[in-house]
């Protein structure tokens, strides 16, 4: 029925009339749709949301281990002060006036979810399991003089809790989260985690910016978290300098170890060297017939592929005269087919990171596909049996193997 129209009094008809309008004004409706159909998505609209989703699952992971990270440390620095005096209740003590509304709401959550046995593990049958991240952040700003002795800079923390919260907003509310908006909530969250007592980044897997979603599906990756169509792509993600600085023990194996030679400096390699860093260097034999080989695969002259790898051996020849302790920094030459070039970083330890690729019979170098492995520590954990290593393992084995075989140059 269509509503009438006109003035008040207009609409005051005899009965007569209202059944005559009410006839005038009456449409018909539409046949209904099939039903369902207009509710398909389509392969874009799936594809948005498959990027949403992922995008919002990551931050969520990264908003996860910043709370509980700042929950443990409120909990550490709050909990000897109060809880001797107000026992249980001591997270409401800590909350003070300023706090009861949100920390009284909390209280409420805590018994509703107590009530519903939404409480699965006992170690959450807390008040403060139940804050937020705002509010953890209020009892840290509250109890300033009590935190300050563990953190260098107040405004350094409360920045990084500040970029932190647009990204909280959104994914608690599920709405779209912008590339742009995750790269900022992955950087601060990494900052904190810094801050609230991971320390500085001084290995070479902790130089990359660690995947928080790694960690939760890295079986299914071995260990490879990263994969590159070309180096250059690469180093956009993971430069050079940050790849090698401070490492405590470098391996690379390849025909011309180009990545190394050609992009970090004979100076920085010294300095590498004289802090400590065993560097062990494996090249193709560039006399060997494998090289010609090689050339004729690229379509390179006579003789070019090997002048370039002589080249790279003398340079760094070069650098290694100039160390105080040469056996410290040792350059072999094999004569084998080359199958792979790989840089192994920290490669000895449980957290070191490794660059490799395969060769292709067209392809040079840059610009054959890179895997990029997380070091030893990383395991694949078989539903069926122990855990096993993963690629990172093999890789390394392989170097060592070669190198057994290989000789010295001089």
């Amino acid at each position: 029925m269509l509503p009438g129209g006109g003035d008040q009094e207009d609409r005051q008809v005899a009965d007569g009339a209202a059944a005559e309008t009410t006839v005038q004004n009456a449409v018909t409706l539409a046949q209904p749709l099939e039903i369902g159909a207009e509710l398909d998505w389509g392969a874009e609209v799936w594809s948005e949301v498959r990027t949403r989703a992922t995008r919002a699952g990551r931050a969520y992971v990264w908003l996860n281990l910043v709370e509980q990270r700042l929950r443990a440390v409120v909990n550490a620095v709050l909990r000897p002060i109060y809880e001797p005096v107000h026992g249980e209740e001591w997270v409401v003590a800590a909350a003070g006036p300023a706090g009861h509304e949100w920390v009284q709401r909390a209280v409420a959550v805590r018994e509703v979810s107590r009530r519903k046995g939404f409480l699965l593990d006992p170690a959450d049958d807390n008040v403060l399991s139940f804050l937020t991240l705002p509010q953890l952040r209020e009892l840290v700003v509250q109890h300033w003089p009590c935190f300050e002795p563990y953190f260098d800079d107040r405004r350094d923390l409360e920045l990084a809790l500040d970029e932190l919260e647009v990204a909280r907003h959104v994914v608690s509310r599920n709405r779209a989260l912008s590339r742009t908006v995750l790269d900022q909530a992955e950087r601060a969250a990494a900052r904190l985690l810094e801050l609230l007592g991971a320390g500085p980044a001084r290995t070479a897997a902790q130089r990359l910016p660690v995947d928080a979603v790694e960690d939760l599906v890295a079986d299914r990756y071995s260990d490879v978290i990263g994969v590159y169509p070309d180096r250059v792509r690469l180093q956009r993600q993971l430069p050079v300098e940050d790849l090698f600085s401070g490492a405590r023990r470098l391996d690379a194996i390849g025909i011309g170890l180009n990545l190394l030679v050609q992009n970090f400096s004979g100076r920085r390699l010294v300095r590498l060297a004289e802090s400590g860093c065993r560097i062990r260097l494996l090249f193709l034999n560039p006399a060997s017939s494998t090289v010609r080989r090689r050339e004729r695969e690229l379509g390179l002259g006579r003789g070019e592929l090997a002048r370039s790898v002589e080249m790279n051996i003398m340079h760094m020849r070069r650098v290694r005269a100039r160390l105080r302790d040469p056996d410290a920094f040792e350059i072999r030459v094999f004569d084998e087919t080359p199958r792979f070039t790989a840089y192994l970083v920290d490669g000895d330890t449980g957290d070191g990171l490794a660059v490799v690729q395969s060769y292709l019979r067209r392809a040079r170098g840059m610009e054959v596909p890179v895997l990029l492995l997380r070091g030893a520590s990383r395991q694949v954990v078989a539903e069926d049996g122990p855990a096993e290593h993963g690629l990172f393992e093999v890789y390394r084995e392989e170097f060592e193997g070669i190198w057994t075989d290989s000789r010295p140059v001089s």
